[in-house]
Protein backbone atom coordinates (compact mmCIF):
# COMPACT_ATOMS: atom_id res chain seq x y z
CA UNK A 1 0.00 0.00 0.00
CA UNK A 2 2.88 2.30 0.98
CA UNK A 3 4.86 2.22 -1.92
CA UNK A 4 1.65 2.59 -4.61
CA UNK A 5 1.27 6.23 -2.49
CA UNK A 6 5.10 6.77 -2.95
CA UNK A 7 4.92 6.35 -6.75
CA UNK A 8 2.09 8.15 -7.48
CA UNK A 9 2.95 11.10 -5.16
CA UNK A 10 6.43 11.49 -7.23
CA UNK A 11 8.61 10.44 -10.16
CA UNK A 12 9.33 7.10 -10.69
CA UNK A 13 13.15 5.69 -11.04
CA UNK A 14 13.19 5.57 -14.60
CA UNK A 15 12.13 9.52 -14.83
CA UNK A 16 15.44 9.95 -13.43
CA UNK A 17 17.73 8.43 -15.96
CA UNK A 18 17.30 11.32 -18.13
CA UNK A 19 19.03 14.95 -16.93
CA UNK A 20 16.93 16.62 -18.61
CA UNK A 21 13.80 15.29 -16.48
CA UNK A 22 15.55 16.00 -13.83
CA UNK A 23 13.86 19.79 -12.90
CA UNK A 24 10.55 19.10 -13.86
CA UNK A 25 10.99 15.58 -11.47
CA UNK A 26 11.81 18.11 -8.82
CA UNK A 27 8.75 20.61 -9.25
CA UNK A 28 6.55 17.55 -9.27
CA UNK A 29 8.44 16.59 -5.78
CA UNK A 30 8.21 19.88 -4.65
CA UNK A 31 4.14 20.04 -5.48
CA UNK A 32 3.31 16.20 -3.92
CA UNK A 33 5.81 15.02 -1.62
CA UNK A 34 5.07 16.70 2.23
CA UNK A 35 8.53 14.75 3.03
CA UNK A 36 10.85 16.52 0.65
CA UNK A 37 9.42 19.80 0.72
CA UNK A 38 10.39 19.65 4.69
CA UNK A 39 13.71 17.94 4.37
CA UNK A 40 14.59 19.96 1.57
CA UNK A 41 13.89 23.67 3.53
CA UNK A 42 14.81 21.96 6.67
CA UNK A 43 18.03 21.55 5.30
CA UNK A 44 18.83 24.29 3.56
CA UNK A 45 18.19 26.62 6.76
CA UNK A 46 20.19 24.26 8.79
CA UNK A 47 23.24 24.62 5.92
CA UNK A 48 23.19 28.06 5.78
CA UNK A 49 22.78 28.70 9.45
CA UNK A 50 26.01 25.85 9.90
CA UNK A 51 28.06 27.98 7.21
CA UNK A 52 27.29 31.10 8.95
CA UNK A 53 28.36 30.20 11.82
CA UNK A 54 31.64 28.48 10.50
CA UNK A 55 32.30 31.78 8.46
CA UNK A 56 31.88 33.63 11.68
CA UNK A 57 34.42 31.58 14.10
CA UNK A 58 36.64 31.16 10.82
CA UNK A 59 36.79 34.74 10.97
CA UNK A 60 37.45 34.83 14.30
CA UNK A 61 39.43 32.80 14.65
CA UNK A 62 41.70 34.29 11.89
CA UNK A 63 41.74 37.77 13.50
CA UNK A 64 42.21 36.26 16.69
CA UNK A 65 45.82 34.30 15.27
CA UNK A 66 46.74 37.26 13.51
CA UNK A 67 46.09 39.84 16.32
CA UNK A 68 48.11 37.75 18.52
CA UNK A 69 51.02 36.99 16.00
CA UNK A 70 50.77 40.99 15.52
CA UNK A 71 51.43 41.89 19.24
CA UNK A 72 53.94 39.49 19.30
CA UNK A 73 56.21 40.71 16.27
CA UNK A 74 55.80 44.14 17.57
CA UNK A 75 56.63 43.24 21.08
CA UNK A 76 59.89 41.73 19.84
CA UNK A 77 60.89 44.54 17.64
CA UNK A 78 60.82 46.91 19.73
CA UNK A 79 62.47 44.87 22.78
CA UNK A 80 65.23 44.34 19.98
CA UNK A 81 65.33 48.17 18.98
CA UNK A 82 65.48 49.41 22.33
CA UNK A 83 67.76 46.96 23.26
CA UNK A 84 70.35 48.06 20.31
CA UNK A 85 69.49 51.83 21.11
CA UNK A 86 71.24 51.07 24.62
CA UNK A 87 74.19 49.34 23.12
CA UNK A 88 74.81 52.29 20.69
CA UNK A 89 74.17 54.71 23.62
CA UNK A 90 76.50 53.15 26.18
CA UNK A 91 79.66 52.94 23.46
CA UNK A 92 81.48 55.37 22.72
CA UNK A 93 83.86 54.57 19.19
CA UNK A 94 85.96 58.06 19.62
CA UNK A 95 85.81 58.48 15.77
CA UNK A 96 87.20 55.28 15.00
CA UNK A 97 85.30 53.67 12.15
CA UNK A 98 86.72 49.89 12.59
CA UNK A 99 85.54 50.53 16.14
CA UNK A 100 82.01 51.61 14.35
CA UNK A 101 81.53 48.92 12.27
CA UNK A 102 82.29 46.14 14.63
CA UNK A 103 79.90 47.85 17.10
CA UNK A 104 77.45 47.61 14.47
CA UNK A 105 77.64 44.14 13.45
CA UNK A 106 76.97 43.13 17.17
CA UNK A 107 74.28 45.58 17.54
CA UNK A 108 72.84 43.71 13.98
CA UNK A 109 73.43 40.16 15.40
CA UNK A 110 71.78 41.07 18.74
CA UNK A 111 68.65 42.51 16.67
CA UNK A 112 68.07 39.29 15.12
CA UNK A 113 68.66 37.22 18.14
CA UNK A 114 66.40 39.44 20.13
CA UNK A 115 63.69 40.11 17.36
CA UNK A 116 63.09 36.32 16.63
CA UNK A 117 63.90 36.66 12.94
CA UNK A 118 66.76 36.67 10.14
CA UNK A 119 64.83 39.33 7.93
CA UNK A 120 65.95 42.53 9.45
CA UNK A 121 67.10 45.43 7.30
CA UNK A 122 68.58 48.89 8.05
CA UNK A 123 68.83 51.97 6.23
CA UNK A 124 69.98 55.61 7.21
CA UNK A 125 67.75 58.19 6.59
CA UNK A 126 68.78 61.62 5.01
CA UNK A 127 71.18 62.11 2.80
CA UNK A 128 73.63 64.03 4.44
CA UNK A 129 77.52 62.81 4.01
CA UNK A 130 78.98 61.44 7.71
CA UNK A 131 82.36 59.76 7.37
CA UNK A 132 81.78 57.14 10.29
CA UNK A 133 78.23 56.51 9.09
CA UNK A 134 77.57 52.51 9.11
CA UNK A 135 76.34 50.72 5.70
CA UNK A 136 73.21 49.94 5.43
CA UNK A 137 72.31 46.31 5.37
CA UNK A 138 69.43 43.84 4.48
CA UNK A 139 69.56 40.33 6.45
CA UNK A 140 67.91 37.30 5.28
CA UNK A 141 67.10 37.57 2.31
CA UNK A 142 65.30 41.22 3.14
CA UNK A 143 65.58 43.79 0.03
CA UNK A 144 64.64 47.26 0.40
CA UNK A 145 61.94 46.42 -2.38
CA UNK A 146 60.00 44.61 0.06
CA UNK A 147 59.18 47.93 2.19
CA UNK A 148 56.47 49.97 0.71
CA UNK A 149 56.73 53.67 0.03
CA UNK A 150 53.71 54.57 2.52
CA UNK A 151 55.49 52.50 5.51
CA UNK A 152 58.80 54.27 4.39
CA UNK A 153 57.26 57.80 4.57
CA UNK A 154 55.61 56.96 7.89
CA UNK A 155 59.40 54.78 9.73
CA UNK A 156 61.18 58.14 8.29
CA UNK A 157 59.23 61.08 9.57
CA UNK A 158 57.83 59.49 13.17
CA UNK A 159 60.17 58.09 15.54
CA UNK A 160 57.34 55.43 16.42
CA UNK A 161 56.65 52.07 15.47
CA UNK A 162 54.41 51.17 12.39
CA UNK A 163 53.41 47.92 10.75
CA UNK A 164 52.30 46.47 7.64
CA UNK A 165 50.98 43.15 6.32
CA UNK A 166 52.90 42.12 3.39
CA UNK A 167 52.85 38.73 1.44
CA UNK A 168 56.75 37.19 1.91
CA UNK A 169 58.46 33.88 0.00
CA UNK A 170 59.29 31.00 2.04
CA UNK A 171 62.25 28.67 1.14
CA UNK A 172 60.04 26.71 -1.51
CA UNK A 173 59.76 29.73 -3.08
CA UNK A 174 56.25 29.95 -1.92
CA UNK A 175 54.13 32.95 -0.75
CA UNK A 176 53.05 33.20 2.55
CA UNK A 177 51.41 35.91 4.54
CA UNK A 178 53.76 37.98 6.94
CA UNK A 179 54.52 41.47 9.04
CA UNK A 180 56.17 44.14 8.23
CA UNK A 181 57.39 46.28 11.29
CA UNK A 182 59.39 49.31 10.96
CA UNK A 183 61.26 51.53 13.96
CA UNK A 184 64.03 54.21 14.11
CA UNK A 185 66.82 53.92 15.49
CA UNK A 186 69.22 56.40 16.49
CA UNK A 187 73.36 56.11 16.27
CA UNK A 188 75.05 58.48 17.83
CA UNK A 189 76.96 62.03 16.18
CA UNK A 190 75.69 60.05 13.22
CA UNK A 191 72.07 59.90 12.94
CA UNK A 192 68.72 57.86 12.72
CA UNK A 193 68.24 54.88 10.56
CA UNK A 194 65.26 52.87 9.67
CA UNK A 195 64.99 49.24 10.92
CA UNK A 196 62.72 47.05 9.42
CA UNK A 197 62.05 43.77 10.40
CA UNK A 198 59.65 40.56 8.54
CA UNK A 199 58.11 38.00 10.01
CA UNK A 200 56.12 35.44 8.38
CA UNK A 201 52.86 33.90 9.39
CA UNK A 202 52.98 30.35 8.32
CA UNK A 203 52.89 28.61 11.26
CA UNK A 204 49.53 30.73 11.75
CA UNK A 205 48.11 30.10 8.47
CA UNK A 206 48.87 25.93 9.01
CA UNK A 207 47.12 26.46 12.21
CA UNK A 208 43.99 28.26 10.66
CA UNK A 209 43.60 25.84 7.53
CA UNK A 210 43.45 23.04 10.02
CA UNK A 211 41.21 24.88 12.30
CA UNK A 212 38.76 25.93 8.73
CA UNK A 213 39.00 21.82 7.77
CA UNK A 214 37.87 21.24 11.04
CA UNK A 215 35.27 23.90 11.29
CA UNK A 216 33.70 22.79 7.69
CA UNK A 217 34.36 19.06 8.11
CA UNK A 218 32.19 19.22 11.60
CA UNK A 219 29.50 21.65 9.56
CA UNK A 220 29.00 19.18 6.99
CA UNK A 221 28.94 16.42 9.17
CA UNK A 222 26.00 18.62 11.24
CA UNK A 223 24.23 18.85 8.46
CA UNK A 224 24.22 15.12 7.48
CA UNK A 225 23.52 14.61 11.53
CA UNK A 226 20.39 16.84 11.08
CA UNK A 227 19.29 15.65 7.53
CA UNK A 228 19.51 12.05 9.45
CA UNK A 229 17.84 12.79 12.20
CA UNK A 230 14.89 15.23 10.00
CA UNK A 231 14.62 12.50 7.43
CA UNK A 232 13.44 9.65 10.43
CA UNK A 233 11.24 12.00 12.64
CA UNK A 234 9.65 13.31 9.21
CA UNK A 235 9.68 9.43 8.13
CA UNK A 236 7.61 8.38 11.15
CA UNK A 237 5.20 11.52 10.84
CA UNK A 238 4.49 11.09 7.42
CA UNK A 239 4.20 7.28 7.04
CA UNK A 240 0.76 7.47 8.92
CA UNK A 241 -0.17 10.36 6.88
CA UNK A 242 0.50 8.53 3.82
CA UNK A 243 -1.27 5.33 5.13
CA UNK A 244 -4.18 7.34 5.75
CA UNK A 245 -4.38 8.95 2.38
CA UNK A 246 -4.21 5.64 0.50
CA UNK A 247 -6.84 3.96 2.69
CA UNK A 248 -8.90 6.93 1.71
CA UNK A 249 -8.11 6.22 -1.97
CA UNK A 250 -8.95 2.54 -1.34
CA UNK A 251 -12.31 3.82 0.15
CA UNK A 252 -13.14 5.95 -2.48
CA UNK A 253 -12.77 3.38 -5.24
CA UNK A 254 -15.19 0.92 -3.26
CA UNK A 255 -13.07 -1.19 -1.08
CA UNK A 256 -14.80 0.08 2.05
CA UNK A 257 -13.00 -3.26 4.17
CA UNK A 258 -10.32 -1.12 4.53
CA UNK A 259 -8.45 0.35 8.31
CA UNK A 260 -5.58 1.85 9.72
CA UNK A 261 -3.79 -0.48 12.12
CA UNK A 262 -3.75 1.75 15.27
CA UNK A 263 -0.45 1.43 17.92
CA UNK A 264 -0.36 3.82 21.00
CA UNK A 265 -2.46 6.59 22.14
CA UNK A 266 -0.98 9.45 20.89
CA UNK A 267 -2.04 11.81 18.58
CA UNK A 268 -1.52 10.08 15.27
CA UNK A 269 -3.25 6.90 16.92
CA UNK A 270 -6.26 9.42 17.80
CA UNK A 271 -5.93 9.88 14.02
CA UNK A 272 -5.95 6.50 13.29
CA UNK A 273 -8.89 5.75 15.41
CA UNK A 274 -10.82 8.74 13.81
CA UNK A 275 -10.14 7.49 10.71
CA UNK A 276 -11.59 4.00 11.25
CA UNK A 277 -14.48 5.12 13.08
CA UNK A 278 -15.57 7.15 9.84
CA UNK A 279 -14.70 4.43 7.40
CA UNK A 280 -17.00 2.45 9.79
CA UNK A 281 -19.79 5.39 9.41
CA UNK A 282 -19.14 5.61 5.60
CA UNK A 283 -19.37 1.49 5.16
CA UNK A 284 -22.93 1.18 7.58
CA UNK A 285 -24.51 4.10 6.02
CA UNK A 286 -23.40 2.91 2.36
CA UNK A 287 -24.82 -0.33 3.00
CA UNK A 288 -27.82 1.08 4.09
CA UNK A 289 -28.14 3.11 0.91
CA UNK A 290 -27.29 -0.09 -1.19
CA UNK A 291 -29.75 -1.89 0.54
CA UNK A 292 -32.47 0.83 0.30
CA UNK A 293 -31.51 1.14 -3.21
CA UNK A 294 -31.67 -2.47 -4.12
CA UNK A 295 -34.99 -2.53 -2.47
CA UNK A 296 -36.17 0.53 -4.10
CA UNK A 297 -35.09 -1.39 -7.59
CA UNK A 298 -36.93 -4.54 -6.68
CA UNK A 299 -40.00 -2.90 -5.68
CA UNK A 300 -40.19 -0.93 -9.43
CA UNK A 301 -39.23 -4.18 -11.09
CA UNK A 302 -41.92 -5.98 -9.47
CA UNK A 303 -44.53 -3.68 -9.58
CA UNK A 304 -43.81 -3.09 -13.20
CA UNK A 305 -43.64 -6.82 -14.02
CA UNK A 306 -46.88 -7.18 -11.52
CA UNK A 307 -48.89 -4.28 -13.42
CA UNK A 308 -48.35 -5.88 -17.19
CA UNK A 309 -50.42 -8.52 -16.36
CA UNK A 310 -53.89 -6.05 -15.82
CA UNK A 311 -52.61 -3.55 -17.79
CA UNK A 312 -52.77 -5.88 -20.80
CA UNK A 313 -55.95 -7.36 -20.14
CA UNK A 314 -56.79 -3.27 -20.24
CA UNK A 315 -55.31 -2.74 -23.11
CA UNK A 316 -57.28 -5.95 -24.99
CA UNK A 317 -60.30 -3.64 -23.68
CA UNK A 318 -59.48 -0.46 -24.49
CA UNK A 319 -58.47 -1.52 -27.85
CA UNK A 320 -62.03 -3.70 -28.78
CA UNK A 321 -63.93 -0.29 -27.43
CA UNK A 322 -61.72 2.06 -29.50
CA UNK A 323 -62.57 0.02 -32.78
CA UNK A 324 -66.19 0.31 -32.21
CA UNK A 325 -66.34 4.13 -30.93
CA UNK A 326 -67.83 5.00 -34.07
CA UNK A 327 -71.02 2.92 -32.31
CA UNK A 328 -71.47 5.34 -29.41
CA UNK A 329 -72.60 8.83 -28.92
CA UNK A 330 -69.80 11.38 -29.02
CA UNK A 331 -68.85 11.57 -25.69
CA UNK A 332 -68.40 8.16 -24.82
CA UNK A 333 -66.49 7.53 -28.40
CA UNK A 334 -64.41 10.51 -27.15
CA UNK A 335 -63.55 8.64 -23.90
CA UNK A 336 -62.93 5.66 -25.47
CA UNK A 337 -60.41 7.25 -27.21
CA UNK A 338 -58.50 9.26 -24.17
CA UNK A 339 -58.63 6.01 -22.64
CA UNK A 340 -56.68 4.11 -25.56
CA UNK A 341 -54.70 6.97 -25.64
CA UNK A 342 -53.80 6.90 -22.00
CA UNK A 343 -53.23 2.61 -21.69
CA UNK A 344 -50.53 3.35 -24.43
CA UNK A 345 -48.81 6.07 -22.75
CA UNK A 346 -48.91 3.71 -19.50
CA UNK A 347 -47.33 0.73 -21.57
CA UNK A 348 -44.35 3.05 -22.30
CA UNK A 349 -43.93 4.52 -18.85
CA UNK A 350 -44.21 0.72 -17.89
CA UNK A 351 -41.18 -0.20 -20.48
CA UNK A 352 -39.26 2.73 -19.73
CA UNK A 353 -39.42 1.84 -15.62
CA UNK A 354 -38.34 -1.71 -16.42
CA UNK A 355 -35.25 -0.11 -18.61
CA UNK A 356 -34.62 1.96 -15.80
CA UNK A 357 -34.45 -0.58 -13.46
CA UNK A 358 -32.32 -2.75 -15.45
CA UNK A 359 -29.86 0.33 -15.46
CA UNK A 360 -29.93 0.45 -11.98
CA UNK A 361 -29.44 -3.39 -11.19
CA UNK A 362 -26.26 -3.03 -13.78
CA UNK A 363 -27.92 -6.05 -15.72
CA UNK A 364 -28.14 -4.33 -19.52
CA UNK A 365 -26.00 -5.54 -22.44
CA UNK A 366 -25.30 -3.98 -25.21
CA UNK A 367 -26.31 -5.48 -28.92
CA UNK A 368 -23.61 -4.18 -31.05
CA UNK A 369 -23.79 -4.44 -34.38
CA UNK A 370 -21.78 -2.27 -37.64
CA UNK A 371 -23.78 0.75 -38.34
CA UNK A 372 -23.50 3.55 -39.98
CA UNK A 373 -24.24 6.51 -37.45
CA UNK A 374 -25.59 9.33 -40.51
CA UNK A 375 -27.49 6.57 -42.69
CA UNK A 376 -29.43 5.64 -38.75
CA UNK A 377 -30.17 9.52 -38.88
CA UNK A 378 -31.77 9.38 -41.47
CA UNK A 379 -33.75 6.49 -40.83
CA UNK A 380 -34.94 8.25 -37.64
CA UNK A 381 -35.72 11.56 -39.53
CA UNK A 382 -38.08 9.98 -41.56
CA UNK A 383 -39.92 8.26 -38.60
CA UNK A 384 -40.32 11.19 -37.64
CA UNK A 385 -40.87 13.66 -40.34
CA UNK A 386 -44.75 13.02 -39.96
CA UNK A 387 -45.00 14.33 -36.53
CA UNK A 388 -42.62 17.32 -37.03
CA UNK A 389 -44.92 17.87 -39.99
CA UNK A 390 -47.96 18.31 -37.71
CA UNK A 391 -46.33 20.90 -35.66
CA UNK A 392 -45.33 22.88 -38.53
CA UNK A 393 -41.40 22.03 -38.16
CA UNK A 394 -38.61 21.56 -40.79
CA UNK A 395 -35.96 18.94 -40.50
CA UNK A 396 -32.94 19.91 -42.07
CA UNK A 397 -29.78 17.28 -42.18
CA UNK A 398 -26.49 17.89 -42.50
CA UNK A 399 -23.62 15.28 -42.48
CA UNK A 400 -20.29 15.92 -43.95
CA UNK A 401 -19.04 12.59 -42.09
CA UNK A 402 -20.57 9.59 -40.18
CA UNK A 403 -20.98 7.42 -42.96
CA UNK A 404 -18.37 4.63 -41.77
CA UNK A 405 -19.74 1.73 -39.89
CA UNK A 406 -19.05 1.64 -36.12
CA UNK A 407 -20.21 -0.77 -33.51
CA UNK A 408 -23.23 0.12 -31.62
CA UNK A 409 -25.87 -0.59 -30.11
CA UNK A 410 -28.61 0.55 -33.19
CA UNK A 411 -31.95 -0.12 -31.07
CA UNK A 412 -30.26 2.03 -28.62
CA UNK A 413 -28.96 4.85 -30.24
CA UNK A 414 -32.28 4.89 -32.72
CA UNK A 415 -33.88 5.12 -29.22
CA UNK A 416 -31.72 7.95 -28.04
CA UNK A 417 -32.28 10.01 -31.44
CA UNK A 418 -35.91 9.64 -31.18
CA UNK A 419 -35.67 11.01 -27.90
CA UNK A 420 -34.04 14.15 -28.90
CA UNK A 421 -35.54 14.79 -31.98
CA UNK A 422 -39.02 14.44 -30.23
CA UNK A 423 -38.09 16.94 -27.33
CA UNK A 424 -36.96 19.01 -30.18
CA UNK A 425 -39.98 19.18 -32.48
CA UNK A 426 -42.04 19.92 -28.63
CA UNK A 427 -40.08 22.63 -27.71
CA UNK A 428 -39.05 23.89 -31.31
CA UNK A 429 -42.02 26.60 -31.64
CA UNK A 430 -42.39 25.55 -34.53
CA UNK A 431 -38.48 26.45 -36.06
CA UNK A 432 -36.21 24.31 -38.08
CA UNK A 433 -34.10 21.51 -36.81
CA UNK A 434 -31.12 21.09 -37.57
CA UNK A 435 -29.40 17.38 -37.27
CA UNK A 436 -25.75 17.34 -37.68
CA UNK A 437 -23.65 14.56 -38.36
CA UNK A 438 -19.90 14.00 -38.36
CA UNK A 439 -16.65 12.14 -37.60
CA UNK A 440 -13.27 11.93 -36.74
CA UNK A 441 -10.34 9.32 -36.36
CA UNK A 442 -11.67 8.45 -32.90
CA UNK A 443 -15.34 9.42 -32.67
CA UNK A 444 -18.76 9.59 -34.51
CA UNK A 445 -21.22 12.43 -33.29
CA UNK A 446 -24.83 13.72 -33.98
CA UNK A 447 -26.03 16.99 -33.07
CA UNK A 448 -29.48 17.81 -32.76
CA UNK A 449 -30.07 21.78 -32.83
CA UNK A 450 -33.28 23.53 -32.40
CA UNK A 451 -34.48 27.42 -31.78
CA UNK A 452 -37.23 27.09 -29.82
CA UNK A 453 -37.65 29.27 -26.31
CA UNK A 454 -34.37 27.08 -24.38
CA UNK A 455 -33.34 26.77 -20.95
CA UNK A 456 -31.75 28.62 -18.58
CA UNK A 457 -27.98 27.17 -17.10
CA UNK A 458 -29.63 25.85 -14.21
CA UNK A 459 -32.14 23.75 -16.04
CA UNK A 460 -29.91 22.80 -18.53
CA UNK A 461 -27.87 21.04 -15.65
CA UNK A 462 -31.12 19.07 -14.54
CA UNK A 463 -32.34 18.06 -18.01
CA UNK A 464 -31.08 14.42 -17.89
CA UNK A 465 -32.84 14.11 -14.29
CA UNK A 466 -35.83 11.31 -13.91
CA UNK A 467 -39.21 12.95 -14.45
CA UNK A 468 -38.02 16.50 -14.58
CA UNK A 469 -39.12 19.19 -16.50
CA UNK A 470 -38.09 22.80 -17.33
CA UNK A 471 -41.82 24.37 -16.96
CA UNK A 472 -44.04 21.89 -14.84
CA UNK A 473 -47.25 23.79 -16.73
CA UNK A 474 -46.52 22.94 -20.23
CA UNK A 475 -48.54 20.15 -21.41
CA UNK A 476 -46.77 17.03 -23.26
CA UNK A 477 -47.28 17.18 -26.75
CA UNK A 478 -46.25 14.19 -27.19
CA UNK A 479 -46.85 12.22 -24.77
CA UNK A 480 -43.59 10.76 -23.21
CA UNK A 481 -42.66 10.02 -19.91
CA UNK A 482 -40.35 11.91 -17.99
CA UNK A 483 -37.49 9.49 -18.38
CA UNK A 484 -36.60 9.39 -22.00
CA UNK A 485 -33.37 11.92 -21.54
CA UNK A 486 -32.48 9.82 -18.65
CA UNK A 487 -32.42 6.23 -20.29
CA UNK A 488 -30.79 8.47 -23.41
CA UNK A 489 -27.60 9.29 -21.12
CA UNK A 490 -27.32 5.89 -19.63
CA UNK A 491 -27.81 4.34 -23.43
CA UNK A 492 -24.59 6.66 -24.14
CA UNK A 493 -22.46 5.98 -21.23
CA UNK A 494 -22.92 2.21 -22.07
CA UNK A 495 -21.59 2.61 -25.43
CA UNK A 496 -18.43 4.89 -23.48
CA UNK A 497 -20.05 7.86 -25.05
CA UNK A 498 -21.11 11.16 -24.08
CA UNK A 499 -24.74 13.25 -24.21
CA UNK A 500 -24.13 16.66 -23.63
CA UNK A 501 -26.45 19.63 -23.75
CA UNK A 502 -26.23 23.70 -24.50
CA UNK A 503 -28.76 25.85 -24.25
CA UNK A 504 -29.40 29.49 -23.94
CA UNK A 505 -32.74 31.62 -23.58
CA UNK A 506 -34.23 32.92 -26.93
CA UNK A 507 -31.72 31.27 -28.85
CA UNK A 508 -32.60 27.51 -28.20
CA UNK A 509 -30.88 24.37 -27.04
CA UNK A 510 -28.47 21.71 -28.87
CA UNK A 511 -28.22 17.85 -28.01
CA UNK A 512 -24.64 15.99 -28.51
CA UNK A 513 -24.49 12.42 -28.84
CA UNK A 514 -20.50 11.44 -29.52
CA UNK A 515 -19.85 7.07 -29.60
CA UNK A 516 -16.46 6.32 -29.92
CA UNK A 517 -15.24 4.79 -32.70
CA UNK A 518 -13.57 1.47 -30.56
CA UNK A 519 -16.24 0.10 -28.15
CA UNK A 520 -15.10 0.16 -24.49
CA UNK A 521 -13.55 -2.72 -22.92
CA UNK A 522 -15.76 -4.64 -20.65
CA UNK A 523 -15.72 -3.71 -17.21
CA UNK A 524 -14.43 -0.25 -17.80
CA UNK A 525 -15.96 2.00 -15.76
CA UNK A 526 -14.16 5.42 -16.33
CA UNK A 527 -15.50 8.31 -17.49
CA UNK A 528 -15.47 8.88 -21.44
CA UNK A 529 -13.42 11.39 -22.61
CA UNK A 530 -14.17 12.05 -26.16
CA UNK A 531 -12.96 14.77 -28.87
CA UNK A 532 -16.86 14.89 -30.37
CA UNK A 533 -16.34 16.35 -33.81
CA UNK A 534 -19.70 18.16 -33.72
CA UNK A 535 -18.98 21.01 -31.15
CA UNK A 536 -21.53 21.03 -28.33
CA UNK A 537 -21.60 25.12 -28.38
CA UNK A 538 -22.78 25.75 -32.24
CA UNK A 539 -21.40 29.15 -34.02
CA UNK A 540 -24.62 29.73 -35.79
CA UNK A 541 -23.54 32.72 -37.66
CA UNK A 542 -22.84 31.08 -40.49
CA UNK A 543 -25.28 28.49 -39.76
CA UNK A 544 -28.21 31.08 -40.01
CA UNK A 545 -27.24 32.43 -43.40
CA UNK A 546 -26.46 29.25 -44.96
CA UNK A 547 -29.65 27.83 -43.86
CA UNK A 548 -31.82 30.81 -43.59
CA UNK A 549 -32.90 30.40 -39.92
CA UNK A 550 -35.05 32.76 -37.72
CA UNK A 551 -33.91 35.52 -35.55
CA UNK A 552 -33.62 34.63 -31.62
CA UNK A 553 -36.99 34.63 -29.89
CA UNK A 554 -37.68 37.65 -27.94
CA UNK A 555 -38.10 36.91 -23.96
CA UNK A 556 -40.31 39.76 -22.35
CA UNK A 557 -40.08 40.02 -18.39
CA UNK A 558 -43.97 38.87 -16.79
CA UNK A 559 -43.72 42.73 -15.44
CA UNK A 560 -43.68 44.17 -18.98
CA UNK A 561 -46.84 42.99 -19.57
CA UNK A 562 -48.77 43.68 -16.53
CA UNK A 563 -50.38 46.76 -18.81
CA UNK A 564 -51.50 44.18 -21.95
CA UNK A 565 -54.66 42.67 -20.50
CA UNK A 566 -55.37 40.24 -23.43
CA UNK A 567 -52.84 37.59 -24.11
CA UNK A 568 -53.51 38.65 -27.81
CA UNK A 569 -52.11 41.63 -27.50
CA UNK A 570 -48.61 39.73 -26.29
CA UNK A 571 -49.07 37.91 -29.09
CA UNK A 572 -49.26 40.67 -31.81
CA UNK A 573 -46.86 42.51 -30.30
CA UNK A 574 -44.15 39.73 -30.84
CA UNK A 575 -45.35 39.22 -34.18
CA UNK A 576 -45.10 43.09 -34.77
CA UNK A 577 -41.42 42.96 -33.88
CA UNK A 578 -40.47 39.61 -36.22
CA UNK A 579 -39.07 37.92 -33.56
CA UNK A 580 -41.33 35.02 -33.62
CA UNK A 581 -41.99 32.59 -35.31
CA UNK A 582 -45.56 30.91 -34.84
CA UNK A 583 -46.22 27.23 -34.69
CA UNK A 584 -48.41 25.97 -37.27
CA UNK A 585 -51.28 24.95 -35.63
CA UNK A 586 -52.13 28.43 -34.83
CA UNK A 587 -51.16 29.54 -38.71
CA UNK A 588 -54.35 26.62 -39.06
CA UNK A 589 -56.59 28.53 -36.38
CA UNK A 590 -56.35 31.12 -38.49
Amino acid sequence: MLPAARSASGPTMSSWRAPMTWPTGLARLWKRSLQFRTVLITTALAAITITVACLWMAVSIQDGLFNQRNAEVQEYAARAVEDAQQTLDASDVAGSRAQMQSLWSAVREDMARLAGTDQIAAFRIGHDSVPLAPTDFGRGGFAAEAVSPGLQERVESQATQWWQSIALTDAHGQPVPGIIVGQQLNVPNIGPYAIYMAYDLAEQAETLRLVQGTLWGSGIAMVLIVVAILWVVVRSLAAPIIEASASSARIAQGDLKVRIPVHGEDELATLGRSFNAMADSIESQIQELAELSLVQQRFVSDVSHELRTPLTTIKLASTMLNDRRDEFDAMTARTTELLSTQVARFEELLTDLLEISRYDAGSVQLELEPTSLAHLAEDVIESMRQVADQHGTELRFVAPGGYAPVEMDARRVRRILRNLLGNAIEHGEGRPIVITVDSNPSAVAVGVRDYGMGMRPEDAERVFDRFWRADPSRKRTLGGTGLGLSIAIGDAKLHGGTLGVWSEVGVGTNFVLALPRRPRAEGDLRPAEIDSPVPLEPSDDALHHALGLTQPILTMDLAETDELTDIGEVRDLREVDGLTHRPAREKEAE
